[in-house]
């Protein structure tokens, strides 16, 4: 096999249980987003514009969804006979199989792939968040100080600092220490769960850690604070563009609503940085002249009747006369009929929200307070209904005889 410079293992078998419904039958980097991506496509495209053509995608939890969209990964140019997109997920060895048991674990159940390219670095990358980054300066930045691991970082709000791994650096931006998580953060500096290792070095602390009994076998919690401690050269590479882990429902309607901003820091129109994603063709959108559409996005096939304000459509989805939707994210194939009302909503794929029903939170909440409400895949809304809960155990049996009720 031809070497290569730098290899990327991407880690994507996120069960994403905070999402709730939206990762019932999909892991969390297939998740739809933007009217026509799912969560997948940021790291996969950056790394294509990056001139990394070699790709481990390492799944786990409910992976056919994301297997079949991935295929050859024709649709980010990592069909390559040297080189290309490979889906790893775990498999069964001569003295047993088991599930990845942490980040690291993981990387180190595929270390025969990654000598297949025998690479100088590895790039380390989680398949569920929201960016934009040239990995290939980061790599530079590598290079140039000499590092033994370099770590993607961004500045975040104190208050939230401790869902993340937290570190400090001197001016030289050498890490000189790391909590993962920590209940009081010394510094709001937080790993994105982006690294670069000099992979002879990575190896041999897979291995060790391997054979470590008492090792949750993760990177945050064992690897780097093995390495930090053994003074190997850890640095922190400064990011500053939008980054978002969507991990909740919450941040996953608001990054969705951040492509509606005309001043958003994801821009998802730059011709230099395109994202790229496996969309079947459809036939254009079409808006009725009984239609009204503000600041929205339309993806295509969808036939829209009614009126559309601050919302995510994505394709194939029908709104029907009378229909207004605001402040909503409506999932491919919804279909929508007349005279419905939603609002700060997430409708999940192929649901059907039958005659005047209304999705929305309560009316007597500020809107800055309001829930968002989140209806699941598949289910078919009865006429006339008025849900103000999230639909996330309720089959479409029981949710009618509790309408009927």
């Amino acid at each position: 096999m031809r070497k290569k410079q730098c290899v990327a293992m991407l880690l994507a078998g996120g069960q994403g249980s905070r999402l709730g419904v939206l990762t019932q039958n999909v892991a969390k980097p297939a998740v739809p987003f933007g009217g026509k991506y799912r969560i997948i496509d940021f790291p996969l495209s950056n790394c294509y514009n990056s001139g990394i053509d070699t790709v481990g995608v390492l799944t786990q939890y409910k992976p056919l969804a994301l297997n079949s969209y991935i295929g050859i990964g024709s649709a980010w140019d990592l069909d390559r006979i040297h080189g290309g997109v490979y889906v790893l997920p775990p498999f069964v060895k001569e003295q047993g199989g088991e599930w990845y048991k942490g980040t690291a674990d993981a990387i180190c159940q595929n270390i025969n792939f990654v000598d297949r390219f025998n690479p100088e670095y590895v790039l380390i990358l989680s398949g569920d968040h929201i960016y934009k980054m040239d990995y290939s300066l980061m790599l530079e930045f590598h290079q140039v100080q000499n590092a033994d691991v370099t770590i993607g970082v961004l500045e975040v709000p104190w208050d939230e600092a401790s869902r993340f791994g937290i570190m400090s650096t001197d001016e030289n931006y050498r890490v000189t220490n790391f909590a993962e998580k920590p209940a009081q953060p010394k510094s709001n500096l937080a790993s994105m769960g982006i690294y670069i290792f000099n992979w002879p070095l990575l190896r041999k602390y897979l291995l060790e850690d391997e054979k470590n009994v008492s090792s949750s076998h993760d990177f945050g919690h064992d690897i780097i604070p093995k390495m930090l401690n053994n003074q190997d050269t850890l640095m922190a590479y400064p990011f500053d563009g939008y980054w978002k882990d969507v991990g909740t429902v919450e941040s996953l309607w608001q990054a969705n609503m951040d492509l509606l901003d005309e001043k958003s820091e994801l821009n998802m129109y730059d011709s230099s940085w395109r994202i790229y994603s496996a969309n079947p063709p459809r036939p254009p959108h079409y808006t009725a002249a009984t239609a009204n559409v503000k600041n929205s996005i339309i993806s295509e096939g969808c036939l829209v009747l009614g009126e559309v304000t601050n919302s995510v459509i994505f394709p194939d989805v029908y709104i029907g006369a009378g229909a207004v939707v605001k402040n909503s994210v409506i999932m491919a194939g919804v279909h929508i009929e007349g005279n419905v009302t939603i609002s700060k909503a997430i409708i999940g794929r192929k649901a059907v929200i039958k005659q005047g029903a209304t999705v929305s939170a309560s009316a007597s909440q500020k809107q800055d307070e309001q829930e968002i409400v989140v209806v699941a895949a598949d289910m078919i809304i009865p006429p006339h209904s008025k849900i103000r809960t999230n639909l996330s155990c309720l089959t479409n049996e029981e949710l009618c005889r509790k309408e009927e009720a």
